[in-house]
């Protein structure tokens, strides 16, 4: 039984089935069951795992719209329009950039006319100085994690 690098098997071992049981994990990675259990609780608790949650296909529920939205903010106000962003329904992903952006964020959406409304709405905040959106042709990659280095 060895320990070293644990905690990376572990997360990689999720990473693969993220339903796993206590008992699968611990025969994966030859320890006891109550080794797994307490690595998984230092790991919750510290933050490196934050939650278990399915993967869902937005495109199979009808949500085949896919925008990538930049905007310019006045300077002082991008931590209110992030946040009014990541509070949005349909963004699912929201990030402070460098660059000619300040912010930029992701969403899904039914239709094109469902994409109009909300991006029109954002534009009412008179802390949007500009807007850049596009509109994604094909989802190559999305929601993909990567496996941990072990040495």
């Amino acid at each position: 039984m060895t320990y070293e690098n644990l905690d990376e098997k572990l997360v990689n071992a999720l990473l693969t089935d993220g339903r796993a049981s206590l008992r699968s994990l611990a025969e994966e990675l030859g320890v006891s069951v109550t080794t797994v259990s307490n690595h998984l609780k230092d790991l919750e608790s510290s933050g490196v795992i934050e939650g278990y949650a399915p993967i869902v296909d937005y495109d199979a529920l009808g949500y085949d719209v896919t925008a990538v939205v930049q905007l310019k903010v006045e300077g002082n106000a991008i931590t209110e329009v992030t946040e009014v962003l990541r509070d949005a329904k349909q963004m699912v992903s929201v990030y402070e950039v460098t660059g000619d952006h300040d912010i930029v964020a992701i969403g899904k959406f039914r239709d094109t006319d469902d994409m109009n409304r909300q991006i029109k709405e954002l534009l009412h905040d008179a802390n949007v100085k500009e807007s850049n959106t596009s509109v994604v042709l094909n989802t190559v990659s999305e929601h993909e994690q990567f496996p941990l280095d072990i040495e």
